[in-house]
């Protein structure tokens, strides 16, 4: 479960891990921004989803994971209700980078239905990765 701040008016809201929907503030009822910090034993679960999911597998010495972080974040904010952002970092879950085939990092996978639809390694400007975004979430749609 994550707790996601309303950017609309501030309130505080449990988000769960739910394969249908898009969480929605309990006190405004606008769509809240989908990031979350996906444990080893959530990761399938958070990355199930109605909307396409942006994975972004990390690790906290990775320097340029710690530059391309804040992007990420700002892709979700801007496509609340469009876009799940899942947060993994792969020391805590070797197994599930390896299946990922994770081989170099920062890597942003980008999945919908549980599929994988493109990856992005490395870091990239924020424009770069808001035209990667919008080419391939136009294509899955």
């Amino acid at each position: 479960m994550s707790v996601i701040s309303c950017p609309h008016c501030g309130k505080k809201n449990r988000v769960t891990p739910v394969a249908e929907g898009v969480p929605r503030c309990g006190n405004c009822h606008q769509m809240l921004p989908w990031i979350v910090d996906a444990a080893p034993d959530e990761f399938a679960a958070e990355v199930r989803a109605s909307v396409p999911v942006l994975v972004d597998f990390w690790a906290p010495w990775c320097a340029p994971c710690r530059m391309v972080s804040p992007a990420v974040e700002q892709q979700g904010r801007e496509r609340a209700g469009h876009l799940k952002v899942v947060k993994l970092n792969i020391d805590d879950a070797p197994a599930i980078a390896s299946e990922h085939q994770v081989q170099g990092i920062p890597l942003l996978v980008l999945m919908r239905d549980g599929q994988e639809v493109d990856r992005q390694v490395g870091a990239v400007p924020p424009a770069q990765l808001k035209a990667w975004l919008d080419r391939n979430l136009a294509a899955v749609a």
